[in-house]
């Protein structure tokens, strides 16, 4: 397959970068009419050719002028190489500075130098302009890049320009197709007859005629009816290409300039990342946490905050762990490399690279979090999979949720996830669908059921355990089903925890009685006992129980459980035995008498208005007595703690 690589022009305004590429392509990148009228680039044109030895060429060039640096940071977006154009008339300017700085930002490793307008200036001047050239790339990736003279209006130096890229085309790596397709947009556009085009550089993987495609972070789905690169049909397209995708089934206006095309379900939007941010040396001003800033990933601007997590501020050239909150949804990958732009005034002031686009939230300063960003900026498959897997919480990932996380085929995601899961480092909770959950996050889970229960238990030592419902809402992230249900199981498989139906409780747990809740339980039993048919509302007896109202309540409710006091309304309990001389009382006056009158029973009794009707009702809801009228007739003779 014929290597496909992309170059990029960068440099300050009005010194040649379009006039370059038009003399080596014969394409006029300058496409729109205010483009043409004032003789600038303003917005990202595009060329190709093929390079001698082969190689096939796609050119981005990016508008010079500081307003559309913007625009310039989109066309950066999956270059391979840079060709750095400086005015031999002007040297290295603002714009060449800036540019310069971005392609670093964005890992840019590979390059070249146009000294253009040569033909303006003598010897003498283009050797010492050579020379402030070589000052200025020292320390940059641009350090031992070769320089090429030219001139547009002479064509001098374009073999050479030729020659000098494809010696730096060489070196450069060809790209992996093995993830996921991903394509940033850069350009979208209607073409009679064909419908929605968009453009962009391919990133990763490959996609065909005929597939279906998701826009991001938006989640259109469309068709892919038809790909061009380069002006030319083909049915598939890989990584490292200037791609035009004719789509079917989406209208124009739904598709916007920075968003990504990939397939459908397999990018992840958020508003949150973890990035490690490098801020430039050139900068005189220290970044400070909370800083609100442009963020610029793929052909995307957002605006966002800064946080950062190790520091209150990175001095010039200063780096370090950060998270970024945006306003709107961004889509990347891990490893993927950004750039900041303050927003008042708008300057390029750092950039860096994603290392986590999915992140939970994260408290400044945490040892652990600090430590398991280290890892991410290793690239290390392995590890990197098994901190994202912890990081993702209780909530957990699938295979899959992590190809949308890190630029890595199927292949080595199961290679990586393999060696996790026989290490132990990760569990599958869900078979099904193939989620896991991992190691550390496990063990500290399981570490919080048990902490929950006993402190449930010592609380409430009479109930027999926690309802699964209950249990569930006490212990944050246990809202799955099958997650609960995996690490319920394996407590109870290690000894520690038991299910009764819908009872969870430590294995050890039995529901007793000790210290103060046995002597209020005998307290309260000898009160209702000595108190007989007249018992106190509770309310009036609690002040002289030892203990607080909670374990009044508990042992209230335990002794209604146990039958040793009957509740006969809200406040009102009875001991057992006094509401059975009251139930015996009721039924045998019944059995000899058609009814009862409340009046008759009062009189029966001794008991005041206060117990009567209570008393009454209550027979009435057991089912001994039914009241009719005034008066109450025999429904049943039973026992009333039946």
């Amino acid at each position: 397959m014929t290597k496909q690589v992309i170059l990029g022009t960068a440099g300050h305004i009005d010194h040649g970068k379009t006039s370059l590429v038009r003399v080596l392509t014969g394409i006029d990148t300058d496409r729109l009419k205010e483009e043409k009228a004032r003789g600038i680039t303003i917005e990202l044109g595009f060329a190709h050719m093929t390079l001698p030895g082969g190689v096939r060429l796609g050119i981005v060039d990016v508008p010079g002028h500081e307003k559309f640096v913007k625009h310039m940071v989109a066309g950066a977006t999956g270059i391979d190489l840079v060709a750095l154009v400086v005015a031999a008339d002007e040297g290295i300017m603002p714009q060449t500075r800036e540019h310069v700085e971005i392609c670093e930002l964005l890992g840019v490793r590979y390059g070249l130098v146009v000294l253009t307008k040569v033909d303006l200036v003598d010897e003498e001047w283009l050797e010492l302009v050579e020379e402030d050239v070589r000052d200025y790339t020292a320390g940059t990736f641009l350090e031992d890049a070769e320089i090429v003279r030219f001139s547009a209006q002479t064509g001098q130096g374009a073999d050479d320009v030729l020659r000098a890229a494809a010696d730096v085309v060489s070196r450069v790596e060809s790209r992996q197709s093995g993830s996921i397709f991903r394509m940033p947009l850069d350009r979208v556009f209607t073409m009679k007859g064909f419908g929605t085009v968009v453009t962009g550089t391919s990133l990763s993987g490959t996609l065909s005629v005929g597939d279906t495609v998701m826009v991001y972070p938006g989640r259109l789905t469309a068709k892919v009816r038809g790909l061009q690169v380069h002006n030319e049909s083909v049915t598939e397209v890989g990584p490292g290409l200037r791609t035009a995708v004719n789509l079917q089934g989406l209208e124009r206006y739904s598709v916007l300039r920075g968003q990504v095309l990939a397939p459908p379900r397999t990018l992840q939007p958020s508003r949150r990342m973890d990035i490690w941010v490098s801020h430039l040396k050139s900068n005189e001003k220290p970044l400070k946490n909370r800083v609100q800033v442009r963020f610029h990933v793929g052909t995307a601007e957002n605006i966002g905050r800064v946080l950062l997590l190790d520091a209150e501020e990175l001095p010039p050239g200063g780096s370090g762990p950060a998270q970024i909150i945006l306003d709107e949804e961004a889509v990347c990958l891990a490893g993927d490399r950004f750039v900041l732009r303050s927003y008042s005034p708008v300057r390029t002031v750092a950039g860096g690279e994603i290392l986590n686009p999915r992140p939970l939230r994260h408290k400044r300063r945490n040892e652990r979090v600090l430590a398991d960003l280290a890892v991410l900026r290793e690239h290390d498959p392995v590890a990197g999979l098994r901190v994202l897997i912890n990081s993702a919480g209780t909530d957990g990932a699938s295979a899959a949720e992590l190809a949308g996380i890190v630029d890595l085929s199927a292949k080595q995601i199961k290679k990586a996830l393999d060696q996790i899961l026989s290490n132990r480092e990760a569990i599958t909770f869900d078979k099904e669908n193939g989620r896991l959950i991992g190691g550390r996050t496990f063990d500290r889970l399981k570490e919080k059921v048990v902490e929950t229960l006993t402190e449930y238990h010592e609380k409430f030592p009479v109930r027999p355990g926690l309802g699964k419902e209950e249990f569930k809402t006490r212990i944050p992230g246990l809202d799955d089903g099958k997650l609960q249900a995996f690490v319920l199981e394996q407590l109870a498989a290690q000894g520690a925890v038991a299910v009764d139906r819908d009872i969870v409780r430590l294995a050890s747990h039995q529901p007793s009685l000790a210290g103060d809740f046995e002597k209020i339980q005998q307290d309260l039993i000898a009160l209702y006992k000595q108190s007989g048919i007249t018992p106190p509302y509770f309310k009036e007896a609690a002040p002289g129980l030892p203990g607080s109202p909670a374990q009044h309540k508990e042992i209230l409710d335990h002794l209604v459980k146990n039958g040793d006091l009957v509740k006969v309304k809200t406040d009102l309990y009875y001991h057992r035995d006094s509401l059975d001389q009251l139930w015996n009382q009721a039924r045998e006056f019944l059995q000899q008498n058609r009814e009862l009158t409340t009046p008759q029973f009062k009189d029966m009794t001794g008991l005041s208005r206060k117990y009567l009707i209570p008393v009454l009702e209550y027979f009435d809801t057991r089912g001994l007595t039914m009241r009719i009228g005034e008066a109450r007739v025999l429904r049943a003779d039973k026992n009333p703690s039946a």
